[in-house]
């Protein structure tokens, strides 16, 4: 008798983690699950992998790229959520899972939480920062706007810059501003006023009023920072007063409504001619008053003694001058004087040591010629030498001869 005849029939591994997901996926197709995220990574795949957890148990679970892309806000730890997909296993290691098809937060709404985590992160990043903000220009001669050619907002736009500042220059792009396709529209057209038409001086970005829904494109990260990095400054208008977005806060001026915008984009002519006539008017009064305080001046100094007689301006410096004049003439005569005696002093003390005076009493210099040297002794000659004998008149010039002695 064969001994493994009676064994039953045994199953591989894989045949059964195989048969186990799908007995799983047969018996839970669709599940609502509420827990608390934990483990929560995104891979550059677009894949997330997260663990869904209560106090007591928790379940692996994967959001894969194409479900994720409807879900507007970040899945992160600590989030309380509900979660819809299919109980699955993995087969490749027969883990338990979930495969998530929807994720909804269950504090608030994800489109609220999305807000918040962007409004957090771009803040954080200091583009809200109000130096950043760019000053509008205060009488633009090009508006740009960014918007749809559909609903009120553009014709209330349109009716307001033209009644207000008749001569503007309005450039319009048509974006849609509502589903998947308006954040990448509006974002571009912003980028494209700033390449293509960059003498705009400021640039209108809005919609009409709408559910949170509605004005989702205007949250969206794409439009903010398109925003934000414009060269032309910015004023939003995105829905009623009371609606904001992220745009808001990044834009270089708010404003509540698309009327409104427009009104802060371009002066009122109107108002702009009253000022003028205004200053005109305030300017012809200061000078007319001006005029008359010169008058009043030039009458009081026509009367001053000085005009009405000339000459006594400049009597008295005449009179200064000729004071000044004699004061300096006494100076130099008295150190022309004291050179004077100086000299005389001076001369009588050089005569009296002058050579000269010794020839007059029938002394003589003797000098040897040409060289002129002063002869002091005998030794300075010899026989043939030309001598120069100065005496007090005149000068004899002599041989020296050699001495002949006499009986």
């Amino acid at each position: 008798m064969n001994p493994t005849s009676s064994r039953p029939k045994a199953l591989s591994v894989s045949e059964l983690c195989s048969q186990v997901h799908d007995l799983l996926e047969q018996t839970y197709p669709q599940v609502w699950v509420e827990g608390e995220i934990s483990n929560c990574r995104l891979y550059p795949s677009g894949h997330t992998y997260l663990t869904l957890k209560d106090a007591d148990s928790q379940i692996p679970a994967v959001l894969f790229r194409g479900a994720a892309t409807g879900i507007k806000f970040k899945p992160e730890d600590g989030l309380k959520v509900l979660v819809r997909g299919r109980v699955s296993v993995y087969t490749k290691r027969g883990d338990l899972q979930l495969i998530l098809s929807s994720i909804e937060p269950l504090e608030k709404g994800g489109l609220q939480l999305a807000f918040e985590q962007l409004k957090a992160k771009l803040e954080k990043e200091g583009l809200f920062d109000p130096a950043r903000k760019k000053p509008i220009p205060a009488y633009p001669q090009t508006v740009g706007v960014v918007t749809s050619l559909q609903g009120a907002a553009i014709q209330d736009i349109v009716h307001v810059l033209t009644r207000r500042w008749p001569e503007i220059h309005v450039l319009i792009f048509p974006v849609q501003v509502q589903g998947d396709a308006a954040a990448p529209e509006i974002a571009e057209a912003v980028k494209d006023f700033n390449f293509h038409f960059p003498e705009t001086d400021v640039l209108l970005v809005g919609r009409g009023g709408g559910s949170l829904e509605d004005l989702w494109a205007f949250n969206e990260e794409i439009v903010v920072r398109a925003v934000a990095a414009s060269k032309i400054p910015v004023i939003s208008c995105v829905g009623h007063e009371t609606d904001f977005t992220i745009t808001d806060f990044v834009s270089d001026l708010r404003a509540p409504t698309p009327s409104a915008a427009a009104e802060m984009a371009v002066p009122d002519a109107r108002s702009v001619r009253q000022n003028l006539e205004s200053l005109r008017s305030s300017l012809a009064r200061n000078m007319a008053n001006l005029l008359q305080i010169l008058e009043h001046k030039i009458k009081a100094l026509s009367q001053h003694p000085f005009l009405k007689s000339p000459r006594r301006m400049y009597e008295e410096f005449t009179r200064r001058l000729d004071e000044a004049e004699a004061e300096l003439l006494r100076a130099i005569n008295a150190k022309i004087e004291s050179f004077d005696k100086n000299f005389s002093l001076q001369s009588g003390r050089l005569d009296a040591l002058s050579p000269l005076k010794a020839l007059a009493r029938g002394y003589s210099v003797a000098r040897k010629w040409p060289s002129l040297k002063i002869i002091r002794s005998d030794k300075d000659v010899k026989v043939k030498d030309i001598i120069q004998l100065r005496l007090s008149h005149g000068e004899i010039f002599c041989e020296v001869k050699e001495h002949e002695q006499r009986d």
